[in-house]
């Protein structure tokens, strides 16, 4: 007598969204049987016809309203810039008890813009899985994309205490560590750790791009693995990373005079030919790196 398989966490799943996050999740989610049935909505039918061709989702459709009815977790993985129209647009069709959760980069923004659109009958739970690379798409997505990553919840106070949980569930089983944060601390942070290298990268990358002709093809020509890891950085979705920072602004702006600052000091070093204060600044550096490694995030 063969053994039964366990029941799925979710009889349906809807992805609103099926890019890098949201195929990622949603392979992983069949990797380890979370789901019964996965759907998924998005605005391009091409996007759709590649969901469905590589296996991500079961069945698919332009339709919002269709693919949100029945489902039982409802992800939005679009940029953040429109969480709160999506928001706006499935909330009349979600099915009392079901859990609405999220990917974005910015909570605070994402979670007063859909907060407002929200019916009360289901359970709003936000998140932000820390992971991704520079690719897009759902042919950029892979099971394994969570594995040892983080990825943080900023529940609201009045979010179900079981809602939570189930999603913590859903991305332990996914291989991330899971972690809850204030939405405004999570805002902060991320300002530091994400947001501002990706500004920077975009700024390094856009002066090459201005450079005279001839040497720009010898900044490609000759990239050290410097350049290289702010081009790769620089590559990311435009369209999400413009929504960060309009949707981050305050936080953003805030770390980005800090860091002006601390590099208008390392300039005058420089400029002074002060030797020690440099040796000095990259040697208390150096050891973030080594936290980072040792933290297995590198």
């Amino acid at each position: 007598m063969s053994a039964t398989s366990p029941q799925p966490m979710f009889g349906t799943v809807a992805f609103i969204g099926i890019g890098l996050i949201g195929a990622s999740l949603a392979l992983a989610m069949k990797r380890h049987g979370m789901a019964g049935r996965i759907l998924a909505a998005a605005r391009r039918q091409e996007t759709l016809d590649t969901a469905l061709r590589l296996g991500i989702a079961d069945d698919a459709s332009t339709d919002i309203a269709d693919v949100v009815k029945d489902a039982d977790l409802v992800m939005v993985c679009t940029p953040v810039g429109v969480c709160g129209e999506v928001a706006r647009a499935i909330a009349p069709f979600l099915k009392p008890g079901a859990i609405v959760s999220d990917v974005g980069s910015v909570k605070g923004a994402v979670i007063r813009d859909m907060k407002a659109a929200l019916p009360p009958s289901v359970a709003f739970v936000p998140g932000h899985p820390l992971a991704g690379t520079e690719f897009s798409g759902p042919e950029a997505g892979f099971a394994e994309l969570f594995e040892g990553r983080w990825c943080v919840l900023t529940p609201l106070p009045e979010t179900p205490r079981a809602a939570v949980e189930i999603v913590a569930e859903m991305w332990r089983k996914a291989g991330s560590n899971v972690d809850t944060m204030d939405p405004e601390h999570h805002d902060q942070v991320l300002a530091i750790t994400s947001h501002l290298p990706h500004l920077i990268a975009y700024t390094i990358v856009g002066t090459a791009v201005d450079l005279g002709t001839d040497i720009k093809q010898e900044v490609i020509k000759y990239s050290a693995s410097g350049f290289r890891d702010f081009t790769r950085i620089a590559a990311s979705d435009p369209v999400m990373w413009r929504d960060v920072f309009l949707n981050n602004r305050d936080a953003v702006l805030d770390v980005l005079q800090r860091f002006t600052e601390d590099l208008t000091a390392l300039q005058r070093a420089i400029r002074r030919g002060e030797g020690d204060t440099l040796e000095r600044h990259f040697t208390r550096t150096r050891a973030i790196r080594r936290g980072i490694i040792d933290a297995k995030q590198a």
